[in-house]
């Protein structure tokens, strides 16, 4: 099985890539398609999804650290 991918995108959502389940706190399931974004800066009219109403007033940037 294929690693579900979760990539930080700059200034932006967690793009979620792979076979993966998302559930709320009691259990209910989201329904999601294969790749998808999830909200990073609370913005969002669709929560947990991203809705782009980060552009503009969100900035992050984030890098893991480099392997030598």
């Amino acid at each position: 099985m294929a690693k579900v991918q979760i990539k930080v995108m700059d200034n932006g959502s967690f793009r979620v890539t792979g076979d993966v389940e998302l559930i709320d706190m009691e259990g209910n399931k989201f329904e999601t398609k294969e790749t998808f974004s999830l909200c990073r800066c609370g913005l969002s009219q669709s929560m947990p999804f991203c809705d782009a109403a980060h552009k503009g007033k969100f900035e992050s940037v984030v890098r893991a650290p480099k392997s030598e």
